[in-house]
């Protein structure tokens, strides 16, 4: 199938989910590689989205509801959901994740609430929260996928992009862009940004990028800023935020 098919197939698929779960979806995103923009040809669609349950008084019951609908996964489609309950609790932990599906540049169902929501949620990102979390992801990463003498080239950018994200949240104190080219303006290292555009223009071109041993120019960058990011982290001071305006947001929009 064509991309456009593939697009209209999960248009669809929002359509039966709506259907069979008695919710309106707020808006639908790309999660993935592919709003990262370092997609494979072959990479599957990470699609996700908030929901509002249609029915006021499930957000009464004593025996609480389920806050998730997965609705498929397999080699094409990896699509689910959080109920707008849980989206706000997150938004009020600063959860990343929730900043990133808000900003993706792939948009498969948008409504008027996504742009509200957008400009709601900004002031409650909390760049502790964030630095933390990019950080961790990058250690993670780095550890499980690129510290043997093989490695399967791919996984830089689960490194890297982490690794930028957290460059891009201490400079700015704000959600970083989810476009992995965005985040290049932080490498200011010329023979490490001409690495990085090498394995980013096979990466586009090619299914699978194998196995490699590593690029030491890029693991050496990598170790370094680990480093130092984890100094600049470990200075950051704590901060808060009230439920207030959540509520506020939470019941306007059920009703």
């Amino acid at each position: 199938m064509t991309g456009s098919d593939i697009e209209t197939r999960i248009k669809e698929k929002l359509c039966e989910i709506e259907k069979a779960e008695n919710v309106t979806v707020l808006f639908a995103v790309e999660s993935g590689s592919r709003a990262w923009g370092f997609a494979s040809p072959d990479s599957d669609y990470d699609v996700r989205f908030v929901y509002r349950r249609n029915e006021i008084n499930d957000y009464l019951k004593l025996e609480g509801i389920r806050d998730v609908i997965e609705w498929e996964l397999n080699d094409v489609y990896d699509i689910s959901g959080w109920d707008l309950d849980k989206t706000l609790k997150l938004v009020h932990a600063s959860n990343p994740v929730i900043f990133e599906w808000a900003y993706s540049p792939i948009i498969y169902k948008e409504t008027p609430f996504l742009e509200e929501f957008k400009e709601f949620i900004k002031p409650y990102f909390m760049t502790i929260k964030g630095a933390h979390h990019y950080l961790h992801m990058a250690e993670k990463n780095y550890e499980d996928y690129l510290t043997k003498e093989s490695v399967k080239l791919k996984k830089y950018f689960y490194v890297l992009r982490p690794i930028l994200a957290t460059q891009y949240v201490l400079k700015y104190r704000t959600n970083p862009p989810m476009l992995f080219e965005e985040l290049m303006e932080m490498v200011t290292d010329e023979q490490v940004s001409s690495e990085i555009n090498k394995l980013l223009e096979a990466k586009k071109n090619t299914s699978e990028l194998g196995t490699s041993e590593k690029i030491m120019v890029l693991n050496d960058y990598i170790e370094k800023e680990l480093i130092r990011l984890n100094d600049k982290v470990r200075s950051l001071k704590k901060e808060t935020c009230n439920w207030e305006e959540l509520n506020r947001f939470f019941i306007n929009t059920i009703r």
